[in-house]
């Protein structure tokens, strides 16, 4: 895996914790009210329900990418969804409203991480759009890493971690984010989102049509000197 690919996927992690939605509120909610160790078990939770939906995922997809990982048309037809996504994203006037629209959910009153941790997995789990957010990306990254499996699995391990890390910096920043995250700012953010998705779609349907030896810097610095 080179450079380009771990930076995709540092920047996709740090994206992917910012998606608003009942987990991202919650993980602040469970901070500000339960302290820092009560909101990392309840992320923790959150992170194996994603890494459950990967292997799922994965191991769901393989063998049909394994047929289409050299079809260049792939590239185009997932950069086109994530262009798409990005639109869809940018274009929703409904993202304002979320702040408000988000329901409060319940919190125990005890510091049991045990539960806290399951509620974190189950809470995502239960959400299959998260399924198919995974499913799909594995679609649209796994063929252009060759579908090699040790470089799919440190792939996806990058992503985890800058998630996971970035979610950290949320938990020790709750209350600051409390206050700071109104409708207009958190629309603001889902709008920076949206742009980036374009640009890695993109990004993803210039690779399917430029040769990978022309993308690789090394290859390209030669190229100048000469």
């Amino acid at each position: 895996m080179d450079f380009y690919d771990i930076k995709n996927a540092i920047i996709l992690g740090f994206l992917l914790s910012f998606m608003i939605g009942p987990v991202f509120f919650m993980l602040i909610q469970t901070s500000i009210l339960k302290g820092a160790r009560a909101a990392i078990m309840f992320n923790v939770g959150v992170i194996l329900g994603d890494v459950s939906f990967i292997v799922i995922a994965y191991l769901g997809s393989r063998h049909l990418l394994e047929r289409i990982k050299d079809d260049p048309r792939l590239f185009f037809i997932g950069g086109l969804i994530l262009i798409i996504y990005g639109l869809i994203i940018y274009f929703d006037k409904s993202n304002k409203k979320e702040v408000e629209n988000t329901p409060i959910i319940e919190i125990p009153v005890s510091n049991n991480y045990l539960k806290l941790l399951l509620k974190g997995f189950f809470l995502n789990f239960i959400n299959i759009g998260v399924l198919g957010f995974w499913l799909g990306l594995i679609v649209v990254i796994g063929p252009t890493l060759d579908m090699n499996p040790n470089h799919i699995f440190w792939y996806f391990t990058t992503i985890i971690i800058s998630y996971f890390t970035t979610d950290l910096g949320k938990i020790f920043l709750a209350k600051k984010l409390k206050k700071k995250l109104t409708a207009n700012v958190i629309y603001k953010i889902k709008k920076s989102m949206g742009i980036l998705l374009i640009i890695f779609g993109v990004g993803l349907m210039l690779k399917g049509f430029i040769p990978k030896e022309k993308l690789n810097l090394d290859n390209f610095i030669e190229q100048v000197e000469k």
